[in-house]
């Protein structure tokens, strides 16, 4: 995902754009550049590659201004050249910085070229700073030119503006894409995150979707997407806190679990529009290789294959072919290629050796085009795909993955519906996901809520040795994935099976000293979940559900069932892998284990 640094002061403001830019880089990007009002003129400078070599690039002692923008761009519409590298400038008047996508550029293209406004990129960008310009010229100031435009697009954007002859001047603008106000003194900032900010300011201001901020010489106006003049909350940032201590916690993997509604929410963040996934957030290409993609091959290890597993169920539903392995697995076996594979990886840190390997022969084989879906966006696995999708977890410092997981959840389901409309999937249905999916936040908060109650629960682990994870369709998966965590940081020997196959051998395993774990949505496999679990009550097994509200099932002897809030069915592993995740870790709490450091595991495993 693109950065963006802005900011008008009272003194040379540039090594803090360079700054910001470095503290951005975890974001991912392939290009950086800067921009300033300087001599009555606008000054670029930009390069290909690290921020590093831009600096390097960079006279200091020259190059001084007291306005300016500053991006780290992740190509989307074009390819990785210094031409498409922002910030962009339209007849030297206006300088511009935009993260997020312009679904409705060609036909601005098109007008603007009427006009006679030459294009010297391939990005869509350079529509909105030519029609920034384009307004000026008809008679407009800065910020007017800039509502005028912002009115004009479809898609998703964060927008930094400057213009010559408004030198004290910074335009900022979001939709859809996160940006932030920092303050300080007579001096005011633009920033994607805190992070670009904190060298300078820890005080900012969150712009909500729709706001326009006009930063004039250091006074600050914020104006509503109804062109109301509004007020915004400035807060006190603690980002070192946040990023690598455990503040409240007593953990990282505590901590991580209860980060995960705003990991989720980044992730979405610049990736669906009112009523649509954007597509081109997976790569300026993506939109070709998905018309060309005939089946999905899915790779990854661990926890990300149980993620894979799930996802299966989506590209399915919507209508594309699907094959899921294990990284190891993979490269072991012959293969008989598809025509037109869409090779997925899917990996935490991007340099999970097996799935590297995989990589590198499935290319080898013939598998035409690859996507890696990731949380480290300098990895391996990024640099060798040809389309990248980031998830934005943020920093997870605990072994066992939590909000890396449904994070890289959340991404499959967007690959799954673009991929999908091209199939199966209607126009109404992928509606109704992305209401979904704005929902996610608030349900997972819900979840989280269940904290206390499943604490209590994890009680009856404390002399246990062994336990059953069940799940059918879609939450098989999640079953997998509970017993992986449960045996991982609290080294309980933990199986999950598809509960139907309960009757082909797990079922000689129960007994009264070992709990069963089933997880039992309310979709229309509910009343077989029902009968297998009555088949582990008969034999005299302590039962722990955790179940729809409205699924009507209630405890018994035998049995403790713990509520899960209604939610849509497509969406619903998301949110019932929480709750198995909580229970793990209270276990482990219990068994006074090291959490975040488990025996024998390590956060990447780069070596084979």
């Amino acid at each position: 995902m693109c950065g963006i640094v802005g900011a008008v002061a009272k003194s040379n403001i540039v090594p803090m754009l360079i700054d910001g830019l470095k503290r951005l880089e975890y974001r991912g990007y392939d290009s950086a550049g800067v921009a300033v009002i300087k001599d009555q003129s606008i000054q670029r400078r930009v390069n290909v590659g690290r921020v590093a070599q831009l600096e390097q690039d960079i006279d200091f002692d020259q190059f001084k201004a007291l306005t300016g923008i500053a991006h780290t761009r992740w190509a989307t519409h074009g390819g990785v050249t210094e031409g498409n590298a922002h910030p962009h400038i339209s007849k030297n008047n206006v300088a511009l910085v935009h993260n997020g996508i312009i679904e409705n550029h060609q036909e601005l293209r098109e007008e603007l070229t009427a006009k006679g406004y030459n294009f010297y990129s391939e990005t869509d960008t350079e529509v909105i700073v030519n029609k920034v310009d384009d307004f000026i010229s008809q008679g407009s100031d800065l910020l007017e030119a800039v509502q005028k435009t912002v009115a004009l697009l479809k898609g998703a954007y964060a927008l930094g503006v400057i213009c010559l002859s408004e030198s004290g001047r910074l335009i900022g603008a979001r939709s859809r894409s996160p940006l932030l106000v920092g303050i300080k003194d007579n001096e005011a900032f633009l920033g994607s995150d805190m992070s670009a900010l904190i060298a300078v300011t820890n005080q900012f201001m969150v712009m909500d979707d729709g706001d326009i901020v006009d930063i004039n010489n250091g006074q600050v106006t914020l104006y509503n997407s109804d062109g109301d003049v509004v007020e915004r909350d400035v807060k006190t940032s603690s980002l070192s806190a946040n990023a690598i201590e455990l503040g409240q916690y007593n953990h990282y993997m505590q901590k991580e679990i209860f980060e995960q509604g705003q990991a989720i929410a980044d992730t979405l963040e610049g990736r669906i529009s009112a009523d649509k996934v954007l597509e081109q957030s997976f790569g300026h290409e993506a939109a070709h290789i998905f018309d060309q993609t005939e089946s999905v091959q899915i790779i990854a290890c661990g926890t990300s294959y149980y993620s894979g597993l799930v996802a299966r169920n989506w590209f399915e539903k919507f209508g594309m072919r699907c094959d899921v392995d294990i990284a190891t697995e993979f490269s072991s076996r012959p293969h008989v290629v598809p025509e037109d594979a869409l090779v997925v990886t899917i990996s935490q840190s991007g340099e999970t050796i097996d799935t590297l390997t995989a990589l590198e022969k499935a290319k080898k084989w013939g598998y035409k085009y690859s996507l890696t879906i990731c949380n480290a966006p300098e990895s391996s696995l990024v640099r060798t795909s040809d389309l990248v999708f980031m998830t934005h977890a943020g920093p997870e410092i605990g072994v066992a993955s939590t909000k890396a997981f449904t994070t890289q959840l959340v991404s499959l389901l967007l690959l799954a519906i673009v991929i999908g409309r091209r199939r199966t999937l209607e126009e109404k249905t992928e509606h109704s996901l992305v209401n979904e999916l704005r929902s996610l936040p608030v349900k997972v908060e819900q979840a989280l809520a269940q904290d206390q109650q499943i604490a209590k629960l994890a009680q009856r682990f404390a002399d246990k040795h062994h336990a059953l994870f069940l799940g059918r369709g879609l939450h098989f998966p999640i079953a997998l994935e509970g017993a992986l965590k449960l045996k991982e940081i609290s080294y309980i020997h933990a199986e999950a099976y598809p509960a139907g196959e309960l009757k082909h051998g797990p079922l000689a395993l129960v007994d009264s000293q070992m709990p069963v774990i089933a997880v039992a949505p309310n979709n229309n496999l509910l009343e077989k979940i029902k009968s297998n679990i009555q088949e582990v009550r008969a034999r005299g097994g302590q039962l722990i559900v955790f179940a729809d509200q409205e699924s009507g099932m209630d405890a018994d002897a035998g049995i403790e069932v713990i509520n899960v809030a209604p939610v849509d069915d497509t969406i619903s592993p998301i949110i019932y892998v929480i709750p198995l995740q909580l229970l793990a870790y209270h276990v482990a709490v219990i068994k006074g284990t090291d959490i975040d450091k488990p025996r024998n595991l390590a956060k990447s495993v780069t070596v084979e």
